[in-house]
């Protein structure tokens, strides 16, 4: 299924594809697209469910997001780009640079992870889906939000709140509930993580909960090479909270590539 996108930067600069988190869409990205355009090619997709990218005839894994990027790439013929990818648009970088090294010379992973959700998680995802289906998304975005930003952030409701609680309650419902099921059925790939042989940024949030700094310094340090930048003061949306910082780690890595 070929993907919305938003295209924008000069057509022989750099190429870098964002891929959102869960269950956001392209607009997350948009304080980094500004960053970007005047010197890159910047490609901002809506996966699969989410934002204006429907949902399909049925559930789907995220060896179907990751089919996704690869015919958006090839419309858009671009041979290889650097890829960066935020929460669950983490986990469909990282399953795309394992399956296709070819298509990808950069990596830059935001506030994720490697590993599979263990049976605890898997739960937790299934709770989610039934939140979704029997209260709805303004629902799901009272439990999520206090997950996705620091205590003190939220009860000043800032700029960067407001957005992701508007993108979770205007989110898709089965978008959304398909989403959860693929992240819970997704493969474990932290054994694959040395063979990555493209270079890497890491970014995490200092008070990130979900993928707390702890697993991106081991993940790092799976990966040859990879660098490692802690944004401090951010929760798991550091792109969105905390965008100066955010873009001053992305600027020197994408400039050294």
């Amino acid at each position: 299924m070929l993907p919305e996108y938003t295209l924008a930067g000069p057509a022989g600069a750099t190429p870098i594809l964002l891929i959102h988190g869960f269950p956001f869409d392209r607009t997350q990205w948009e304080p980094q697209i500004a960053a970007l355009v005047t010197d890159h090619r910047v490609i901002a997709l809506d996966l699969r469910g989410q934002g204006r990218t429907p949902a399909g005839d049925g559930g789907y894994l995220i060896e179907f997001l990751v089919d996704d990027v690869i015919e958006l790439l090839d419309h858009l013929e671009l041979e290889r780009v650097c890829v960066c990818g935020l929460s669950m648009g983490g986990y469909v970088a990282l399953r795309l640079v394992d399956r296709h090294p070819d298509r990808v010379h950069g990596l830059i992973l935001c506030d994720t992870r490697a590993e599979a959700d263990s049976n605890e998680g898997r739960v937790a995802r299934a709770g989610a889906v039934r939140t979704i289906r029997e209260h709805g998304m303004a629902k799901l975005a009272e439990g999520l939000l206090p997950k996705l930003f620091p205590a003190g952030e939220l009860e000043a409701d800032t700029p960067a709140v407001q957005r992701i609680r508007t993108l979770v309650e205007r989110a898709d419902p089965e978008g959304a509930c398909h989403a959860l099921v693929a992240m819970a059925a997704r493969l474990d790939l932290s054994d694959r993580l040395a063979s990555i042989d493209t270079p890497c940024l890491v970014v995490v949030g200092s008070e990130d909960t979900l993928t707390p700094p702890d697993d991106a310094r081991a993940m790092q340090a799976q990966i040859p090479g990879a660098e490692l930048v802690v944004i401090e003061g951010a929760g798991h949306v550091s792109n969105l909270s905390h965008p100066e910082p955010f873009n001053a780690a992305l600027l020197p890595f994408l400039a050294a590539l």
